[in-house]
């Protein structure tokens, strides 16, 4: 009897374990498998790891205290039922962005799956008040296991990196033909790579960078996996929260022309100050050789200010540039401008994408095709059958705008504009933003006070951002009767349906934080 009670907690605790492995897992993938940012993560996110579901299996700390009075098997039964309910309470949510399955998991998995027999074959062997009291502790600091195996995993994973790296490098090397075009910016790098794509495929084969693999190793991951001989441009998404990280990918792919699209306050927790930032992107500009070319967003105060040694062209919207988009006129099907070329020709187009900055991004992409042969003419069809980008200022048929991925202060600004524009009942529904260190309260409330001109109606979700979001609002004159603080974006979205009915109402959901940031 005391034996099968035993086994079955071994068994309790093992269930315990690996379904608290998997959302740590997810956690520490989130946070780019980087140790130190998965130990912010786990110091900003503290009621994650201390709370009564995590902390219940403290009750099998507590059998130390009955040692000699209770039988052997009633405290591995209680310790039993313990280990599941925990397990039980812990189990996985729904997320926004599920865990990837991926080889490296695996391996996570599998060193995690040691150190989890570790524990409970110590457990088994101690003395049953210890034992209990093991497991007990152990399934309290799952997420310490996690770590563990991270660090303890490196070193192989960056043999296997480098393997990718040197692989990568030789699938280049046989395509001395291929262009490359790298794209980078605090924001707008993902709406530049897929816009540009549309624009140089009326000439050329193109190949872009999937999704948001937008790191070294992605890079690396689509030219092993995607580049084909028949390519014949390239275009590399470049992402970065430290200094050097695109020097890296830049070093890796060789590029000839490159994109800045934006410098602005993003990612300030890793990267500490926007002279950072503006150094960390501009590698990309330091990179391309004297017979490329980078394209500059001449709107952009932090690069007017950056003196660049290879040969520039400038695009803008507001100010005198190389190719300037002019006459804008924005309404609810999208947006009409035209294209002033640096020899004069102009061009009109019409394209479905809503928003100011996105004509910026197109401007930028035009100048790029134009220079490698594709005339402005030919533009024409390809602006006007873009389609915006999923979760970027996408306007959906239930008259939601979706910008769920923007996380920074110039597009919340751009979207506040675009959600103005149209003659409606607005609302604005987002958690505020992130990764803005020291700045992120004052940003936040900067931007409730923007909003509280171009929005009737706003509900704040989560608890951290809310703050200074709702005291930005009531600065700006916003009444408080047509403002909500929800706990979770169901909750706010359901007060937003039980609004009164004032004609059409048009939803701007901004920036749907990550699970990691929830």
């Amino acid at each position: 009897m005391e034996l099968a009670m035993k086994l079955s907690m071994l068994a309790a605790a093992t269930l315990n374990f690996g379904v608290q492995a998997v959302f740590f897992t997810h956690m520490l993938q989130l946070n780019s498998y980087r140790p130190e940012r998965y130990k912010k993560w786990c110091t900003d996110n503290d009621k994650k790891l201390v709370n009564i579901p995590r902390l219940l299996p403290f009750l099998c700390v507590m059998v130390l205290w009955l040692s000699g009075r209770v039988e052997n098997w009633i405290l591995y039964a209680v310790a039993t039922a313990v280990l599941l309910l925990t397990a039980q309470l812990n189990l996985p949510k729904k997320a926004k962005k599920p865990l990837v399955v991926t080889a490296r998991v695996w391996r996570l998995f599998a060193t995690q799956a040691v150190l989890c027999v570790t524990l409970l074959c110590v457990g088994f062997f101690l003395s049953p008040q210890r034992g209990i009291a093991l497991l007990g502790l152990g399934s309290m600091v799952i997420w310490l296991f996690t770590g563990a195996a991270n660090l303890i995993n490196q070193p192989i994973e960056k043999r296997i990196a480098d393997s990718f790296v040197a692989d990568a490098r030789r699938i280049l090397a046989d395509m001395p033909r291929l262009t490359v075009i790298g794209v980078t910016g605090s924001y707008g790098k993902t709406s530049v790579k897929n816009f540009l794509a549309a624009m140089l495929g009326a000439k050329y084969n193109v190949l872009m960078t999937p999704g948001s693999y937008n790191t070294t190793m992605g890079v690396v991951r689509t030219v092993r996996e995607m580049l084909h001989p028949s390519h014949e441009i390239f275009i590399a998404e470049m992402g970065a929260k430290n200094i050097g990280d695109i020097k890296e990918i830049c070093e890796l792919v060789s590029p000839r022309y490159g994109i800045i699209t934006s410098i602005g306050e993003q990612h300030l927790e890793t990267f500490g100050t926007v002279e950072n930032i503006l150094a960390t992107k501009f590698e990309l500009a330091d990179a391309i050789p004297a017979d490329g070319t980078v394209f500059l967003n001449w709107d952009n105060g932090y690069i007017r200010s950056r003196a660049v040694d290879a040969p520039t062209v400038t695009y803008s919207t507001d100010v005198q540039a190389d190719y300037r988009a002019s006459d804008i006129t924005v309404d609810s099907h999208g947006c009409q401008f035209t294209l002033i070329a640096p020899d004069g020709e102009t061009c009109r187009y019409t394209t479905r994408l809503l928003g100011v900055h996105n004509i910026q991004n197109l401007a930028g992409c035009m100048a790029v095709a134009h220079r490698l042969g594709v005339s402005l003419k030919e533009m024409v069809y390809p602006v006007r059958m873009l389609k915006p980008v999923e979760h970027r200022l996408q306007l959906l048929p239930n008259g939601y705008i979706d910008d769920a991925y923007n996380s920074n202060p110039a597009g919340f600004r751009g979207a506040l504009d675009t959600l103005a524009a149209f003659d409606a009942q607005r609302v604005l529904v987002t958690p505020g933003m992130v990764e803005l260190g020291e700045r992120q309260d004052a940003l936040n409330r900067e931007l409730g006070e923007y909003a509280a001109t171009r929005c009737d109606w706003a509900v704040l979700v989560g608890e951290k951002q809310a703050p200074p979001l709702k005291e930005g609002l009531l600065a700006g004159g916003f009444p408080e009767e047509k403002l909500f603080v929800a706990k979770t974006l169901q909750e706010g979205l359901a007060w937003v349906n039980a609004l009164p009915t004032e004609g059409q109402r048009i939803v701007l959901l901004e920036n749907d934080l990550p699970d990691n940031f929830m």
